[in-house]
């Protein structure tokens, strides 16, 4: 009969590593004046660690003193004896650290090349520290750029820089951001823009951010500025998506940059817009999806909602950029309370909220003509709508129910958030749950009572084009 006595021995390495007996290496962990000392065996680093591995058979940057191997580490000493903790005992607990000692242990434990640690430390960073995550994007996208084993917490970052562009657009660090970054990012499809345009006018924003810093007057230009910003724009000139960008916003915001431009796409895009029935023979990108895992996966969509709210057959808009409304992304629900819906929502104008049901295909949601307020009061129209896509990857599965009890249309409360119809057909709830009632003010989409979870719910402006 085999017997495993995995306890006494990790007790018998944490002892060995409580009382140093027999170390032979040396370890100088931090940087003056905080600078710790530590005792440790060159076997056990090996085992763990293919960096120690590595330095231990090349000797680089060892010295040796005493017989002792000597080695100076800038990892913190804090950091430092967490991982040593790690590779004598097999244990440790994050929870007693704060997100960014995590990310720094993290770091380490990339440099150190313990790739279990590695795996388990993204997965909590990712499901514990969201909010950490999203605070701090653009500096841990910098960190963890080009460190193949920090592939799962890159991802997670540029998915939500992907999501949420304004956030992006609006940190701090955009100006400083690395350019290979930046051209990762244009290059996505899935790269959330309520108007392409946006991403012209950050584009220029950086660039002219860039040392040496050049005014955004492009009238005020000289020789010399406009040949520095062709160089830093020409990497990014063919990520801008042009063909997608109104008539009205080409000639305003991007021809008086036209000297920065390829002549050949001046041209095709004032044949584009001038002559549109006439097919030019380019390769024209498709427009950014908005590929939003948890709710809806295509562009199209918003083609269908643009019909519903000019009361046309479903597929009226069957051309993709040719609707009369933008939709801008102004608020997506990740286990917030409605009070932070109506913040970000109220006083906004008309919107669109799509949501998710859980563990299902299915989207639902509904069209406010007028605005969302914390009025505690009954809204009156006759143009909101509520609408169920039984599978959103399948639009012929979608249902749409238009109010026809005008005076309880929208129901606009603190401590609710987007609600529709007396009774109510359709409401979310302040513990976020949300309620679908048989109907009672707007046509027949949905049977049943129920209380309904939502992996997730979002908000868009809609706003008419000029």
């Amino acid at each position: 009969m085999s017997i495993t006595f995995y306890k006494e021995i990790i007790n018998n390495y944490k002892k060995l590593y409580e009382t140093e007996e027999g170390y032979d290496v040396k370890i100088y962990a931090g940087e003056k004046p905080n600078i710790k000392e530590f005792h440790v065996h060159s076997f056990i680093l090996q085992t763990h660690s293919e960096f120690f591995k590595k330095t231990f058979i090349t000797k680089d940057g060892i010295e040796k003193k005493d017989d002792h191997f000597i080695l100076n580490l800038s990892h913190s000493p804090q950091i430092f004896e967490i991982l040593l903790r790690y590779m004598y005992c097999g244990n440790f607990d994050l929870t007693t650290l704060q997100s960014c000692e995590i990310l720094k242990l993290l770091l380490s434990s990339d440099e150190l090349e313990l790739q279990s640690l590695i795996t388990y430390i993204q997965e909590t960073l990712i499901k514990n520290h969201k909010d950490f995550i999203i605070k701090n994007v653009l500096e841990i996208v910098e960190l963890t750029y080009q460190k193949k084993f920090l592939n799962k917490l890159w991802d997670s970052c540029i998915q939500e820089i992907c999501y949420d562009s304004n956030h992006f657009f609006e940190s701090t660090n955009f100006l400083i951001l690395n350019p290979a970054i930046l051209e990762i990012i244009l290059k996505r499809d899935d790269f959330y823009l309520s108007n392409e345009i946006i991403g012209w006018e950050n584009l220029l924003k950086w660039a002219c951010g860039q040392q040496p810093v050049i005014q955004q007057d492009v009238n005020k230009w000289n020789k010399n500025e406009f040949k520095i910003m062709e160089r830093r724009l020409n990497r990014f000139i063919p990520l801008i998506r042009f063909y997608h960008i109104s008539s009205k916003d080409f000639l305003l915001k991007i021809y008086p940059f036209k000297e920065l431009l390829p002549n050949d796409l001046v041209n095709n895009i004032l044949a584009h817009h001038m002559a549109p029935n006439n097919k030019l023979n380019i390769n024209i990108q498709p427009p950014r999806f908005l590929a939003h895992l948890t709710t809806i996966k295509s562009q199209e969509i918003f083609n269908i909602f643009a019909s519903w709210i000019d009361k046309k057959q479903t597929m009226h808009y069957s051309k993709i950029g040719q609707i009369p409304y933008r939709f801008k992304l102004l608020y997506r629900n990740r286990g917030k309370t409605v009070t932070e819906f109506h913040n970000k929502c109220d006083n906004k104008g008309a919107t669109i909220v799509i949501a998710k049901v859980t563990n299902s295909e299915q989207i639902i949601g509904g069209y406010n003509p007028l605005k969302w307020d914390s009025s505690n009061s009954w809204k009156k129209t006759n143009d909101s709508f509520i609408f169920s896509f039984t599978d959103r990857t399948n639009f012929q599965s979608a249902k749409v129910g238009y109010s026809k009890n005008e005076g309880y249309s929208i129901y606009c409360n603190s401590n609710y958030g987007p609600t529709f119809g007396g009774g109510h057909d359709l409401c979310c709830q302040n513990n976020g749950t949300w309620y679908i009632k048989n109907p009672h003010t707007y046509s027949e989409i949905h049977k049943t009572i129920y209380n309904i979870n939502v992996d997730d719910y979002e908000v868009f402006q809609v706003i008419r084009n000029s």
